[in-house]
């Protein structure tokens, strides 16, 4: 039940936003071990740049600068249906001090 809720959520979400090259989206996944971010232009269909880690904050941090290196400032926050606490509210902290705008 809760997973299907998710999925909602995530599908409403995904109906609003939307990331081009300029301003890609910032989909974030969590497993029981990792997270996963990763930066998608949804006009062209290709993901960015990716990065994955036990340690939220460190994901966002790399993230963050492996964006910077790219040239990429703001993006779109994909919370993908996650309620924006803990590990999400981490990362996306973390992005924030790193450079990103969203």
């Amino acid at each position: 039940m809760l997973k299907s809720n998710r999925k909602q959520r995530k599908n409403r979400i995904r109906a609003k936003i939307k990331g081009t090259k300029d301003k890609p989206r910032m989909s974030i996944y969590r497993s029981n071990k990792y997270i996963y971010v990763q930066l998608i232009d949804d006009v062209s269909g290709n993901t960015l740049m990716c990065s994955k880690g036990i340690k939220a904050q460190d994901v966002g941090e790399e993230i963050a600068q492996k964006a910077k290196k790219a040239k990429i400032r703001k993006v779109v926050f994909d919370r993908s249906g996650y309620r924006y606490h803990g590990k999400v509210q981490i990362l996306a902290d973390a992005a924030r001090k790193g450079g990103l705008e969203f």
